[in-house]
């Protein structure tokens, strides 16, 4: 079963470039005698270039050339450039990439409508050609940000467009939200437009906030500096070069954020990729946590924080990793879950977990969470065995939960201060097809969504009601 990553805008590439560089790691420590295996083949094709050409797909036996599933599209060229300079360069061709020069201008319209239009048929036909390759395609997830123009208006457009091609086939989104002290001032246009299009064709959204991988990549480096777990830096580590010696000083500012998003994707994929007593696809996650179409948006939550820095620290017992799941700190989005109504919550566990220890934890932990009256046991699990590289364990919480609404109340907060006054509107009106009902619909759209959230909240408190069973006669 493979799943196919669509990269869109810089944030989508970076993170990307993260998520196949950590991918192909967690697969070379498992997978030592370089045989091309089902766990390779879900993200990874074999592909035998000596032939020229294409190359052929070799499905069993020795490692030739991996190629990724993938297809990687943006409208400025120097992140995918950089990314075929660097260390994943033979991992990618020409065929899997899309890009232009100018970039969309932190513009959702010139994303969406003008380069949409432009690159339609290229971007379908590579579609087409890639799905080609897959035996069975599971789905397909696409991994963007929303404030600027590409990531959010062209990353929205082949969203709609996997509809249209594929609409059997599951669409799990990655979005990463601005901060409020974004330097996009047009970010809140994007991101309203851009919500609209996810409430409509997407089947699950995992909304990111820069602010909270802020918060984690600060609490990461106190825990490096402070001394007090006698922690250091691993030479193997996430934060190292590939040539093993500690880039922290000279990282980009964003690396160590992408990095916590392509573990979420090592996590949320490891079940794909790896066996497990109790193995969960992408597809079942959608299944079980969303009960209503629109309200398809999960809060994720990862520990150990200390897989993201590798730093050398004690293993924290099992239980404690169930708890910090449920934790302010280890989210990656600023909300309150505990304080909001669960509608259902999905745990992806790696490493040596027992079925039992699961169940015990999630029971321990039921009576603090608030579910929905005609949802109690609304629990999804997941076990894989392969943990992250250098881990016992690790686990990622999905809830489907109320506490959303803030970060989209704030949204439209902000697209509010800006469309009173019709600020910046000129310059998405003067691209074709972009007409001003777009926004008004986008909004009301957005609007709809946090009214629906508020009447689920409403009922948090009341009485607890069981169905009435049925009655079978005889």
């Amino acid at each position: 079963r493979v799943s196919l990553p669509f990269a869109v805008g810089q944030c989508g590439n970076q993170v990307g470039c993260r998520f196949w560089e950590l991918a192909l790691r967690e697969h070379a420590a498992v997978n030592q005698k370089g045989v091309y295996d089902e766990a390779l083949s879900s993200f990874f094709r074999n592909v035998d270039t000596r032939s020229g050409g294409d190359g052929t797909d070799i499905s069993k036996g020795k490692i030739c050339s991996l190629k990724a599933r993938a297809l990687l599209i943006d409208m400025e060229e120097g992140v995918v450039n950089e990314i075929l300079q660097g260390p994943l360069r033979d991992v990618f061709d020409s065929k899997q990439l899309i890009t232009d020069v100018s970039g969309s201008g932190n513009n959702w319209a010139v994303g969406h409508k003008l380069y949409g239009c432009q690159y339609r048929e290229n971007i379908v036909e590579k579609l087409r050609k890639t799905a080609e390759h897959c035996d069975c395609l599971q789905c397909f997830f696409i991994i963007h940000s929303m404030g600027g123009g590409t990531g959010s208006g062209l990353g929205t457009f082949v969203l709609n467009l996997l509809e249209d091609e594929f609409p059997e086939v599951y669409r799990f989104v990655t979005s990463v939200y601005p901060s409020g002290e974004d330097d996009v001032i047009t970010s809140p246009y994007n991101s309203v437009l851009a919500m609209k299009e996810l409430n409509e064709h997407a089947d699950c959204v995992l909304p990111i906030e820069n602010e909270s991988l802020f918060d984690i990549v600060n609490k990461i480096h106190q825990m490096i500096n402070s001394g007090k777990l006698g922690s250091t830096v691993k030479q193997t580590s996430l934060l190292t070069s590939s040539a093993g010696s500690a880039k922290i000083a000279q990282e980009k500012p964003f690396d160590a954020m992408n990095n916590i998003v392509a573990n979420l994707l090592l996590n949320l994929t490891s079940s794909a990729r790896f066996e497990g007593s109790l193995n969960m696809d992408l597809n079942e996650i959608s299944m079980n946590l969303v009960p209503f179409p629109h309200l398809h948006y999960l809060v994720s939550s990862l520990t150990p924080l200390y897989t993201l820095a590798d730093v050398n620290v004690p293993p924290r017992r099992l239980d404690q990793m169930f708890s910090d799941a449920f934790s302010r700190d280890h989210q990656l989005i600023q909300a309150d879950p505990k304080h909001s109504l669960y509608l259902a919550c999905a745990l992806l566990v790696r490493g040596n977990v027992q079925l039992s220890d699961l169940r015990r934890n999630i029971e321990r932990l039921k009576p603090s969470l608030h579910f929905v009256s005609w949802n109690q046991e609304g629990w999804k699990t997941g076990l894989c065995s392969v943990p992250p590289v250098g881990h016992s364990h690790s686990l990622l919480a999905l809830a489907n939960n109320t506490c959303v609404k803030p970060t989209f109340i704030k949204l439209k907060e902000r697209f509010m201060k800006l469309y009173k006054k019709k600020a910046h509107l000129h310059h998405y009106l003067h691209i074709d097809g972009m007409e001003q009902n777009c926004f008004s619909e986008a909004i009301s759209s957005l609007s709809d969504l946090i009214e629906e959230y508020s009447e689920l909240d409403a009922t948090k408190g009341g009485p607890r009601t069981d169905p009435g069973r049925l009655k079978i006669t005889v």
